[in-house]
């Protein structure tokens, strides 16, 4: 079932998440609704409060960024990388600092360049409750930092300047008010 994504300004987006166990209520039906979601709205990365939980888990799916020429150089690596992540908790961030120029599905027709670590160690369970302990660099590792910060009530658009929040302010405002047009199922703030 495709579930409407939460726009700029809901509070929920400012929520930290909440651990959950594996009786979670229906968490698979749960986790394949936020795949359904996240493909009709064409993202790579959904986290749970984008669909109004305030829980600590999201989805990833960079497989079709492997077919992208800019990352042919781990194009093998990017193939199967579709992962959930709940519970987790980032242990170390290190590398260069990278400038990307990220976008979110809850703050549509926004994007900016934010800087990031290039690595992250990051400590979570799975959809079977099984604990992983993994190393990712590159485009996995930013994407997984963009929704890692959902769940803990950050956005994208926190870690961009003053004066690049100030440039962005106008269109934040259209999207909190509804005035925005996109292609996917959407709840804009009350």
């Amino acid at each position: 079932m495709i579930l409407p994504i939460r726009a700029f300004g809901d509070p929920v987006l400012r929520k930290t998440g909440k651990d959950i166990d594996k009786n979670y209520p229906d968490l698979q039906q749960l986790i394949d609704n936020m795949f359904e979601t996240m493909y009709e709205a064409n993202g790579i990365g959904l986290a749970a409060p984008q669909i109004g939980l305030d829980i600590r888990m999201f989805i990833v799916d960079v497989t079709p960024l492997a077919d992208d020429e800019d990352y042919e150089d781990i194009a093998e690596e990017l193939k199967d990388f579709k992962k959930v992540f709940i519970n987790a908790q980032i242990l170390e961030e290190s590398g260069e600092e990278w400038k990307f120029n990220e976008g979110c599905l809850s703050i549509p027709d926004v994007r900016e360049d934010v800087k990031r670590k290039s690595t992250i160690l990051i400590e979570y369970y799975d959809e079977n409750f099984v604990k992983h302990t993994e190393t990712f660099s590159d485009i996995r590792a930013r994407v997984i930092q963009h929704e890692y910060d959902h769940i803990e009530g950050t956005l994208f658009t926190d870690h961009l300047s003053p004066l690049k929040k100030k440039l962005v302010k106008g269109k934040l405002t259209k999207i909190t008010q509804g005035e925005v047009s996109i292609g996917y199922k959407m709840r804009f703030p009350k």
